[in-house]
């Protein structure tokens, strides 16, 4: 806080900031526990002054004042200690005497946060509600009451294909040892997208890749996670567990080198390779993990100095188009594996999408497309760039579909959407939705981390910290003190039980379909929205 006196154009209030802090005095017992975990040190304690007046009782002496001290606590005001209303300092209250409250009015702060000329970059979700994707129905049932239908009594299993598909003309070739057949993978409808070993902490990490251990080998479940840019531990790379993971491969080449190294070394091919070129929550500006992020295990995984941010660097100069550098990469990237893995892009939600599919029906390499849309990322992002950037996935992919359908290829090439699924928390509903739409399957990052871990971020800027690396739950850490409160098996456990109700929630929705044998990709004549507007952009139905 500034001193009493001296009000500069930066002095700011606890009724400017956005979250403010309640305490009680009666309850509170200065045990400094919520002092202990805030993230960002928006709380301190402090010693108060209070003044009363002592009234006398006769008038033989004249009214005086009494003063006491008392310990409590005080709330930061300056912009770079600013409560992010986390929560962290009520839950560990053992009574329950502190608690963060969102302002009655719109927060000052954004004014201020830009000191010293740097914009505001956050870490977590866009700043919006509104979900085209929540309001889709499903419209299409089965008039008759039949059990066979309820997925809690009918046994089916949800599978779809990562991996180019050929045409019947095509296999006849391959019977005449004419041609070569794509590798094609049978996996599960909904991945866990590309959350890197640097972004999440590695009891996250670990905790993640136990859970989809677990559901593969003792669930029968094909789960597939995606590494996300920037390498992995050596370990995973010479384990047999690498079948259940997709390997992302960026711009920056982060952890290439290690990579190629375990390449003589690895027991199971990987699932894929997923070639990413952009992010929906920041299209065209790159992946970002801070310094304060780089530590010493990640600076040696990713072969940089220990403390520097690292952004994607720019594409190659040798690379004239976005066209180009996803055939180049493609191409390279399957000769690596021999041929074995599938190799697809991931690239941002765009009106240009279409150019970048168009290509891909002509390579012959191309196992697919995977579309991340304006929703998605936990990032680094700028401010500006999260909520006003990107283009919403539902109506892009339904134009990749289109295109396929117009191309005849719509069986050939596999589509995978992201960004925003579940953002709300309807998670089955909205993969049921985009699959409707086109989707042979669907990522998702954000929903993990709140299923699994607790992330405490939400849509209303509540907490949103991922970036700094002073998650207060140690989910999106590198500090070992954070990290170690969140228990890796716990996380695993969390993992399982969440794909275990997706798995019922999507059967209850595709079975009452017709659809128990096989995903209903592209079936939308059996959606439905309220708005007209919306409903002739998807080419669904209008209802009301």
């Amino acid at each position: 806080m500034e001193p009493m006196g001296h009000i500069t154009p930066s002095t700011l209030s606890t009724k400017d900031l956005p979250w403010q802090i309640l305490w009680d005095k009666e309850k509170c017992t200065l045990c400094g526990s919520c002092t202990t975990v805030c993230p960002v040190r928006a709380i301190d304690l402090g010693v108060h002054r209070k003044r009363s007046l002592q009234v006398p009782v006769g008038l033989e002496t004249r009214p005086g004042n009494l003063f006491s001290v008392y310990h409590g606590i005080d709330q930061r005001t300056d912009p770079a200690h600013a409560c992010v209303g986390c929560g962290m300092c009520t839950m560990v209250c053992p009574n329950g005497a502190i608690l963060p409250v969102h302002g009655d009015e719109i927060d000052k702060l954004r004014f201020h946060v830009n000191q010293g000329g740097e914009p505001r970059r956050r870490g977590g979700r866009r700043n919006t509600t509104d979900s085209v994707l929540d309001k889709i129905k499903f419209i299409r049932i089965s008039m008759l009451t039949d059990p066979a239908l309820d997925a809690g009594r009918h046994e089916f299993e949800l599978r779809t294909l990562l991996g180019r598909v050929l045409p019947p003309e095509a296999m006849l070739k391959v019977r005449r040892k004419e041609g070569w057949i794509p590798p094609v993978r049978e996996i599960y409808p909904l991945v866990i997208g590309s959350m890197s070993f640097g972004a999440l902490s590695p009891n996250m990490w670990e905790g993640l890749q136990m859970g989809v251990a677990y559901l593969n080998e003792e669930m029968g479940m094909p789960v597939r996670i995606c590494t996300g840019e920037g390498g992995c531990p050596p370990r995973l790379l010479k384990s047999r567990f690498l079948k259940y993971v997709i390997l992302q491969i960026a711009s920056g080449y982060f952890g290439w080198d290690e990579i190629i190294h375990s390449l003589p070394k690895m027991k199971e091919d990987p699932c894929a390779i997923e070639i990413k070129y952009g992010q929906g929550a920041k299209p065209g500006d790159g992946g970002l993990l801070m310094w304060y992020k780089v530590n010493k295990l990640i600076a040696a995984i990713r072969g940089v100095p220990q403390g520097v941010s690292l952004p994607s660097p720019p594409t190659h100069q040798t690379k004239y188009s976005i066209e180009e550098a996803v055939a180049k990469m493609i191409q390279s990237m399957s000769m690596a594996w021999g041929f074995r893995v599938p190799v697809y892009p991931k690239i941002s939600a765009t009106s240009t999408a279409m150019a970048v599919l168009n290509n891909l029906t002509r390579n012959p390499y191309a196992a697919g497309l995977a579309i991340d849309g304006e929703d998605g990322g936990t990032g680094a992002a700028y401010n500006v760039s999260m909520d006003h950037m990107g283009h919403p996935i539902a109506s892009n992919l339904r134009d990749a579909y289109l295109t396929l359908v117009k191309l005849g290829k719509q069986n050939e090439i596999p589509l995978f959407a992201g960004g925003g699924i579940g953002k709300n928390g309807n998670l089955a509903a909205n993969a049921a939705a985009l699959i409707m739409l086109g989707a042979s399957g669907v990522q998702t990052g954000k929903y993990i981390m709140q299923a699994a871990a607790g992330c405490l971020g939400s849509e209303t800027d509540r907490c949103n910290i991922c970036n700094i690396g002073l998650c207060p739950k140690g989910i999106t850490s590198q500090d070992p003190r954070l990290d170690r409160r969140l228990d890796p098996e716990k996380v695993a456990q969390r993992v399982v039980d969440m794909y275990m109700s997706f798995d019922t929630e999507l059967k209850k929705i595709v079975a009452p379909l017709g659809r128990s044998t096989s995903l209903p990709i592209g079936m939308s004549d059996a959606l439905g929205i309220n708005d007209a507007d919306a409903a002739g952009r998807l080419n669904i139905k209008y209802v009301l």
